[in-house]
């Protein structure tokens, strides 16, 4: 009977202690279960803060830095801060409010540059048009009175109308302005008239045929680039020194024109920036121009796209920038011989020796008067479209050799004129008011310069 009951005491023992090792072995796993809930817990609500931090950081910095970086490429868009605790569904839905937020500024910007754009359009062209009615009442009082002041009030109308008209085009307008076919030479001195420092300007022709000229659909724009790249060169370069422009004629890839100033310079963002202007971007949003805008080189990239010119900017042995501005041969074309060029146009350079030429009479070298006052030297005189009638040529060999055949500087030509101008002042002052014009006189309505025409 006692090992019954020895064996009866063992398997309750036993059975006591496979209880106790069972609720021991509950009691853990419930601890691990609870404490694996906590660590979850904490888990989650680590992710949560990382999440809510996030979305902070996505209202606060990615958007706007996203925005920003739209018009200056260099600003860098913040990422994810912890990456590690956002999942990769949210980290997806993330980007993608951030790609949002950018279609939705891109959108926007191009609706307001549209609606601006439109705007200065139609203002443009109003005033515009009211300029080219000032210029052609100036014209007249041009032919009527010998004031200089009107010949300065006409160029400050001229200025006022290439501002004008740079802004049209870069709004997309028209030039506002038709022409006939022009000589080259004449289209790079109707640029240099609208100039505010078109006396520091100084233009070598190196055209192996002086009579090229461009068409009709392409001079009026050339004239504009031209202008905008002159503006800049004189605008960015002491006033003591001299800004250089060179024509030159090649083979069938049409003609160039290399415009030199010795200038700042420009570091290597700004020349960056200049290229991709220059080369005739797609769009330019106003907005990308700064404050104030500054239009030059998005102009002229406006007219390379729109007319296939092609223009290129470097650094320039002068010191400055040098910026070369190619005509293709295709609107390219040459003038009849009946067509007579301006007389401040420069002659081809010739890469032979010249032949002795008569030395200059005393009017064509006759000093320039100084206005009394210290005032600007006077502006350079518009060409008249229509040619005027060559002088009877001398019918004996030992004559003198004709005038127009001896070669004259734009400085010989300008003092010939200003003292033309300076004598007729003298002589009506002390003769008292002038007779009315003779109808065979220059000033014959019939006779004025045409409206619009921007070329000296």
């Amino acid at each position: 009977m006692g090992w019954i009951v020895a064996v009866i005491a063992a398997a309750a023992a036993l059975a006591a202690a496979v209880r106790a090792q069972n609720a021991a072995r509950a009691e853990r796993i419930a601890a691990a279960r609870a404490e694996l809930a906590e660590r979850q817990a904490k888990a989650a609500e680590a992710r949560t803060a990382a999440l809510t931090e996030e979305i902070r950081q996505l209202a606060r910095e990615r958007i706007p830095a996203a925005a920003l970086a739209l018009s200056h490429p260099t600003a860098k868009v913040p990422g994810l801060r912890e990456a590690a605790e956002v999942d990769g569904g949210s980290a997806r839905l993330l980007t993608e409010a951030v790609q949002a937020a950018r279609t939705a500024v891109v959108e926007e910007r191009g609706r307001v540059d549209a609606a601006a754009r439109a705007a200065m359009r139609g203002t443009s062209a109003k005033i515009q048009s009211l300029l080219n009615q000032s210029q052609q009442l100036l014209h007249e009082l041009q032919h009527e009175y010998d004031d200089p002041r009107i010949l300065q009030l006409d160029f400050r109308n001229e200025l006022a109308l290439r501002r004008t008209q740079a802004t049209a085009v870069l709004c997309d307008a028209w030039p506002g302005l038709a022409r006939q076919n022009s000589p080259l030479v004449e289209i790079v001195l109707g640029a240099q008239s609208r100039v505010a420092g078109y006396e520091r300007v100084k233009v070598a022709n190196h055209l192996r045929d002086e009579r090229l000229a461009l068409v009709a659909r392409a001079a009026e724009p050339l004239a504009i680039a031209l202008a905008e790249l002159l503006a800049n060169a004189t605008a960015y370069s002491h006033p003591d020194t001299d800004v250089q422009v060179t024509l030159q004629q090649s083979g069938g890839r049409g003609a160039f024109l290399v415009v030199d100033d010795a200038g700042i310079g420009m570091d290597d963002d700004a020349l960056d920036r200049a290229r991709v202007l220059l080369a005739g971007p797609p769009e330019v949003l106003l907005t990308e121009l700064g404050d104030p805008p500054q239009t030059g080189f998005a102009v002229v990239g406006r007219l390379v796209l729109q007319y296939g010119f092609n223009c290129h900017i470097e650094a320039s042995p002068f010191g400055g920038m040098r910026t070369i501005l190619r005509v293709p041969a295709h609107l390219l074309t040459v003038m009849e011989e009946d067509r007579s060029l301006s007389a401040l146009a420069p002659k081809p350079v010739q890469t032979h020796a010249a032949p002795t030429v008569p030395a200059p009479t005393e009017q064509e070298t006759a000093p320039v008067p100084q206005p009394a006052g210290g005032q600007a030297p006077a502006l350079p005189s518009r060409r008249r479209r229509a040619p005027r009638p060559a002088p009877a040529r001398a019918a004996s060999a030992g004559a003198a050799p004709d005038r127009e055949q001896v070669p004259r500087t734009p400085e010989q030509a300008g003092a010939s004129w200003a003292a033309l101008q300076q004598g007729t002042l003298n002589g009506r002052s002390l003769a008292g008011p002038p007779p009315a014009p003779a109808p065979d006189d220059h000033d014959h309505p019939d006779d004025r310069d045409d409206q619009g025409d921007d070329q000296t």
